[in-house]
């Protein structure tokens, strides 16, 4: 069986959203001219996408702009041209993880429950590996012995160390850090349990968590990266407001865009709270979950 290019499979992850795009009414971009009623169909696709609407007017005044200038006439012209103007918009999202700026470097992982936190650790170690940095997990979920048992599964699966006990989330964060140091690992990628920004006293306890993990190295947590589930659309916009707000978020990764008509939810982060997407998942495979190139992004979703 010959391996499918990632190209490939992230046009067919966001082939949902991509549908929402070009087919609100018959074929939007298959017109022979390029009129008002056009960008009207347009905007109403792009909110569809969960685009937003600060990302929608931006991107079609950038579209109005383009075609004036280039003189464009016919919709798959205009095709190319949303293309563009989607990577422009997204460019400020992408920023590659640079592990090499610390040993241990630690990456603090949030998100509500259910985002997918626990299998994108593992994912993000397969990842790592594959960079060739050396892992150590740390099970900071404690107040799910799944979260734990998951974890130790995913550890397993990838043959990296995993420091799970029960207890408090910081001392296990601490413990993980000090062996990281014992071992001369790479990379601690610590777990937190999943909680709602609302829950005023969780989020208190995650931002001792990185007060712990400060103490335990200088200058750690150096990535605190936010899980978000595409599916949750412009509430996703909203969890990134709220966990930055607690916690100052360096990154973001978001899953499950294989499953959602939402993935233009990444326009809105980009549009109005620019955290960088680390990474983006599109699949349940260990291997699909892989750094966020904007133009690659704009073209599997326009098609």
């Amino acid at each position: 069986m010959v391996a499918t290019s990632w190209a490939a499979r992230l046009k067919a992850g966001l082939a949902r959203t991509r549908e929402v795009l070009n087919t609100p009414v018959s074929e939007l971009f298959v017109r022979r001219r390029v009129d008002e009623s056009l960008f009207e169909e347009l905007e109403t696709a792009l909110l569809q996408a969960d685009c937003g609407v600060s990302a929608t007017q931006w991107l079609l005044d950038s579209l109005r702009e383009k075609a004036r200038r280039q003189k464009i006439e016919d919709g798959e012209t205009l095709k190319k041209a949303l293309k563009d103007s989607l990577t422009e918009l997204l460019e400020p999202l992408e920023r590659p993880l640079d592990t090499s700026r610390a040993r241990p470097f630690t990456i603090m992982i949030a998100g509500v429950n259910g985002s997918g936190k626990t299998t994108s650790i593992g994912k993000l170690a397969r990842w790592l590996q594959a960079q060739g940095r050396t892992v150590l997990l740390a099970a900071g979920d404690t107040f799910r012995a799944a979260a734990r048992e998951q974890l130790v599964v995913w550890g397993e699966r990838n043959s990296v160390p995993v420091v799970a006990q029960a207890g408090d989330p910081g001392a296990v964060v601490f413990d993980a850090l000090s062996a990281a140091k014992a071992r001369n690992i790479d990379v601690v990628i610590a777990d937190t349990a999943g909680r709602l920004p609302t829950q005023l006293h969780l989020m208190e306890e995650i931002r001792k968590v990185k007060r712990v993990a400060a103490k335990a190295q200088a200058g750690a947590p150096h990535e605190v990266v936010l899980v978000l589930d595409a599916n949750t659309g412009q509430n996703a916009l909203a969890q990134v407001r709220a966990f930055d707000q607690a916690l100052g978020l360096t990154g973001l990764v978001m899953t499950k865009l294989d499953g959602t008509a939402k993935g233009g939810v990444v326009c809105a982060i980009a549009r109005e709270k620019p955290v960088p997407l680390l990474f983006i998942g599109v699949g349940e495979g260990i291997d699909d979950l892989r750094p966020f190139v904007a133009r690659d992004f704009a073209e599997a979703l326009v098609g």
